[in-house]
């Protein structure tokens, strides 16, 4: 690994980017009734099914995790009654309904006084050790995208509190905040701002693993000990709904943005004007690439934009996702938004699987869980779907930027971590929407 040092982090429009102070990010994602309208018609109903899926795996993943660090991994059934939220099992849904729906995972018994209590079966016991291994086995690939997220970072240092947003994603340990991050002093080290909030900070740059994902499918490299990241000019992989019946409309703007040069992500972005085309492709390129880090190609998107300062992306990140949908694919089943890198999908299942995928798709197997049926809309025609700008810029200029200091962010977070992680924040599915909504 390289030696080099990475500078002191530069002020950088201070009041825009500051890594020692931790607002609320400002609602004001877009103002564009279109937009709500355009996500609201293009559904693609194998990425909706994955997201289901997902729903699933979450409360089974949530339950183990929570067994995983009880002291003898037992817990009454009544203590879980303060979970509902992150099982997504609202009253008068009983939660012992929902445990005897997996009994190759979890078990219950009644102690002498009558307490109900759950437990994991011995296969169960089986799965979190297997999983401990494949996260043990998966940690230079963790190490090298944790290390590849700071060097995109524009002063090369993040909260630990956001990057934890990523640890499941990422194949990260349960406590890679107090032992992990240590381990690996000569990439990144752990520092403190007055308030005792921790950060990582970058101490070294590795020139090979400034290559973005996107140069090694396009042009097929493997790596380059001293590269130097500046300008490119690589189309995005592309991939669109097989019924989408409007493409050749766009197809002269579409050749046209996927010809247009951009900034590397981890090329100094400094001095890119926000509200400029160029600066918009290169948040494209900066979101391509995150989602390339995480185990299954998407993420919430809250988790994009919690990342907004630090990564220079445009104020209107949500519109941007939703516009250039041959690259992403936008589902706003249940309380949060979901993102995917559509290349990465044949249907409803990802084209490559890393072992702690499968370990997670085996996880559901042995559930009879299977959630509630509901209809998935199909992408229709779109006859309604207005879309002339959709290759102009949607950020706004850099004298607009602003970050709403006093507005609070509900926390209402339901992903299978997120009640073992403190200070970790949601944007609402109704905020958002309200936020499509002309002023």
């Amino acid at each position: 690994m390289a030696n080099q040092l990475i500078k002191s982090p530069s002020n950088f429009i201070e009041s825009f980017i500051n890594p020692y102070y931790l607002p609320s990010l400002s609602r004001l994602m877009t103002t564009s009734k279109r937009v709500q309208d355009r996500s609201q018609q293009k559904r693609v109903h194998a990425l909706e099914i994955a997201v289901e899926k997902h729903k699933i795996a979450s409360k089974i993943l949530f339950l183990l995790e929570l067994l995983k660090h009880e002291p003898e991994q037992i817990i009454p059934i009544r203590s879980l009654d303060q979970h509902r939220r992150q099982l997504n099992l609202p009253k008068p849904h009983k939660i012992s309904d929902f445990i005897r729906k997996s009994p190759k995972l979890f078990e219950m018994y009644k102690d002498q006084r009558g307490t109900t209590w759950v437990g994991l079966t011995k296969k169960g016991e089986e799965l979190i050790e297997e999983e401990e291994r494949l996260i043990a086995e998966n940690e230079e690939k963790a190490l090298e995208h944790v290390t590849r997220l700071l060097m995109m970072s524009i002063d090369k240092i993040l909260p630990l509190d956001k990057i934890a947003h990523f640890r499941r994603d990422l194949g990260l340990p349960y406590d890679f905040r107090k032992h992990w991050v240590h381990k690996y002093s000569d990439c990144f080290r752990v520092i403190k701002d007055e308030d005792d909030v921790e950060f990582l900070k970058l101490v070294s740059w590795n020139p090979s693993w400034c290559v973005t994902e996107v140069e090694k499918k396009v042009l097929g490299i493997k790596k380059i000990e001293n590269h130097v990241p500046g300008m490119l000019s690589l189309p995005f992989p592309l991939k669109f709904p097989p019924d989408y019946k409007k493409l050749y409309r766009y197809g002269g703007q579409i050749e046209n943005f996927q010809k247009r040069e951009y900034l590397s992500p981890y090329a100094d972005a400094k001095e890119l004007k926000a509200g400029s085309v160029e600066f918009d492709k290169r948040a494209i390129a900066v979101m391509h690439e995150v989602l390339s880090f995480m185990n299954e190609k998407r993420l919430i998107t809250d988790h994009l934009t919690h990342f907004r300062r630090e990564f220079v992306m445009p104020q209107k990140l949500m519109r941007i996702l939703l516009k250039h949908f041959g690259i992403f694919y936008v589902s706003e089943r249940g309380k949060r938004f979901s993102v995917f890198l559509t290349e990465a999908y044949d249907g409803s299942e990802l084209i490559e699987k890393c072992p702690l995928v499968v370990w997670k798709e085996k996880v559901v197997s042995l559930t009879g869980y299977r959630g509630r049926k509901k209809k998935i809309c199909t992408f229709d025609d779109l006859d309604n779907f207005d879309d002339i700008d959709l290759f102009e810029s949607d950020s706004e200029d850099e004298n607009t930027i602003r970050i709403d200091r006093s507005s609070k962010e509900e926390d209402t977070m339901s992903d299978v971590e997120e009640e073992l992680i403190p200070q970790i924040f949601e944007m609402d599915i109704g905020e958002v929407q309200k936020a499509y909504r002309d002023t």
